[in-house]
C-alpha cells in the first residue's frame, strides 16, 4: 500500500535534497523540495504539510529557526531535522526545541524511511486523540448497560423517529434532559433546534413571555417584539423541564400548542402556527398533581402520550463504573490533560456511596477530583466528602427502606444543612431553582404540622 502524506523538504545541498526527494517520492509521499529555511516558511504559509524535513545548517534561515517558526505558527506539524554530523548535543538541542526526530548525514535511506513513517504516525495518533477529546468534551451521551438502561434505550429507539409527545420522569440529576436530547438527535428533527427550558426557574410572567414571545409595548420594558422559544424551536424540539411548576394559566396555553399547534404572543392577537415537538420532564408525581387539582388532566394526558422513566443511579448496578471512567475522560479532555487513573480505594468509595444527587452529583464529584488531583491517579482524598447523613431517617414500615418521598425530604435537609440553610446555594447543588426549594421545604413544614381537632 502506498504511503500518504505531504512532506516539505528544506535542504541547501542539491545532492542531498535530490536524494531525500527521490526516496520519499518512491515511498508514495507528495514531496515539495525547497533550498532553504526562508523558502520553506513561505511554502508553509501557502499550503499545509503533514511533515517538514529540514537540514540544520542553511544560509537563509537555519533548520532551528525554521523549527521555531513551525512550532509557533503550525504546532501540529512535526519537524525532522538533519544534522551534518552525528552530534549528540545538536540532536538533543533539536529534540528539546520540539523536533519530532533527527537524522545524521550521510543519509541512511532505511533510517530515513522509518523516521518519516514514525513521525507521521505520531502526528496521526495525536490528531485522532485531539478529535476524540473534542468529542468527549463537547458531547454528553447516555452511558450504561444495566437492565433498566437497556430498557430505556429500547424505548428511546422506538419513540425517537415518531412525532409523539414524550414525558420523562426521574429523580433530580438522573439525566432526563440527556434522554430528551438523545430522542431529538435520533429523530427526523435532528437538524433543527433543540431548546431546553427550565419552567421552574422563571416567574409566571417571564415564563409566558419566554415561551410564547411578546409584542412591543406588551408590558413595561417591552421595547421591541420578541419571538419566544416555541417560534425559535420551529421544526425542532422544545424540552420543558420541571413541567409540574407551570401555573394554571400557562397550562391552558400549553394545551393549545399541543392540540392546535399554534401560539399567541403576549400582548398580541395574531395566531402563529408552530411545528414543534414537545418533550417534558419532572421529578414529581404529576398524577398526584392532577388529583390535587394542581395539573390539568387534559394537559397531563397530552404530555404523556409516551412516558419514559430514567432510573436513579443506585438502581443501575455496575453502570457507575462505566460512568466514572467516561466522566473522568470527559473532564480531563475539558482541562486538556490526560485522564488520571482511579485508585482501587477511590473506586471503592465511589461504588459504596449512595449518590442521592444521581449522575449530576457523581459528575460534579469527578470534575472536582480531576481538577484537584496533583498526580496521574485519583485518590479518595481527591473526591469531595459525602454530605453527612441526617439523623433519625424515617423508613418504610413494610420494607425497611426509605420511601422516595422520604429520600427526597432527607436529601433536601442534608443539602440545606450543608449550605447553612442558604436556599440559593442548596438550589445550585440540587440542580433546581430557589422557588422549587422554597416550595418543597414549605410543603414539608406543612406536612410536619400537628393536626387539630
Amino acid at each position: 500500500m502506498p504511503s500518504s502524506g505531504k512532506i516539505l523538504i528544506a535542504e541547501d545541498d542539491e545532492m542531498t535534497l535530490e536524494l531525500l526527494a527521490n526516496v520519499l517520492t518512491r515511498e508514495g509521499y507528495a514531496v515539495v523540495p525547497v533550498a532553504d529555511g526562508r523558502a520553506a516558511i513561505d511554502k508553509l504559509r501557502e499550503s499545509s504539510f503533514d511533515l517538514v524535513v529540514s537540514d540544520i545548517q542553511m544560509a537563509r534561515a537555519s533548520g532551528l529557526e525554521l523549527l521555531d517558526a513551525v512550532m509557533l505558527e503550525w504546532p501540529d506539524t512535526p519537524v525532522v531535522l538533519v544534522t551534518a554530523y552525528a552530534d549528540p548535543g545538536a540532536a538533543m538541542d533539536a529534540i528539546a526545541k520540539g523536533a519530532a526526530d533527527y537524522l545524521a548525514k550521510p543519509i541512511d535511506v532505511v533510517a530515513l524511511r522509518s523516521t518519516v513513517s514514525r513521525a507521521l504516525e505520531r502526528r496521526r495518533l495525536a490528531s485522532d486523540n485531539r478529535a476524540l477529546r473534542a468529542t468527549i468534551a463537547g458531547r454528553k451521551v447516555l452511558i450504561g448497560t444495566s437492565a433498566p438502561m437497556l430498557e430505556l434505550y429500547k424505548q428511546v429507539a422506538h419513540v425517537a423517529p415518531t412525532n409523539a409527545t414524550v414525558h420523562i420522569t426521574g429523580e433530580s440529576g438522573s439525566g432526563k434532559e440527556l434522554v430528551a436530547r438523545t430522542i431529538h438527535e435520533r429523530s427526523r428533527r435532528a437538524a433543527k433546534p433543540f431548546i431546553a427550558v427550565n419552567c421552574g426557574a422563571l416567574s409566571e410572567s417571564l415564563l409566558e413571555s419566554e415561551l410564547f414571545g411578546h409584542e412591543r409595548g406588551a408590558f413595561t420594558g417591552a421595547h421591541a417584539a420578541h419571538a419566544g422559544f416555541f417560534e425559535a424551536a420551529e421544526g425542532g424540539t422544545i424540552f420543558l423541564d420541571e413541567i409540574g411548576d407551570v401555573p394554571g394559566k400557562m397550562q391552558v396555553q400549553l394545551l393549545r400548542v399541543l392540540q392546535e399547534g399554534e401560539i399567541r404572543r403576549v400582548g398580541g392577537s395574531a395566531i402563529i402556527k408552530v411545528d414543534v415537538r414537545v418533550i417534558s420532564a419532572t421529578n414529581r408525581d404529576l398524577a398526584a398533581d392532577v388529583r390535587a387539582g394542581r395539573m390539568r388532566e387534559d394537559l397531563y394526558y397530552r404530555l404523556s402520550v409516551v412516558s419514559l422513566h430514567v432510573p436513579p443511579l443506585r438502581e443501575r448496578g455496575d453502570d457507575i463504573m462505566a460512568l466514572t471512567q467516561h466522566l473522568v475522560a470527559r473532564h480531563a479532555a475539558l482541562l486538556g490533560c490526560s485522564p488520571p487513573r482511579l485508585s482501587d480505594e477511590a473506586l471503592l468509595q465511589i461504588r459504596s456511596r449512595s449518590w442521592p444527587g444521581n449522575v449530576r452529583e457523581l459528575d460534579n464529584a469527578l470534575s472536582r477530583a480531576v481538577a484537584m488531583s496533583q498526580r496521574s491517579v485519583i485518590l479518595p482524598g481527591d473526591l469531595p466528602p459525602p454530605l453527612p447523613d441526617a439523623p433519625g431517617t424515617p423508613v418504610s414500615i413494610e420494607t425497611g427502606w426509605p420511601t422516595l418521598e422520604e429520600v427526597q425530604h432527607r436529601y433536601i435537609q442534608r443539602v440545606l444543612e450543608h449550605t447553612g440553610h442558604n436556599k440559593s446555594s442548596a438550589a445550585n447543588i440540587l440542580g433546581i431553582d430557589r422557588r422549587t426549594v422554597q416550595r418543597l421545604t414549605a410543603r414539608e413544614l406543612k406536612d410536619d404540622e400537628p393536626e387539630h381537632s
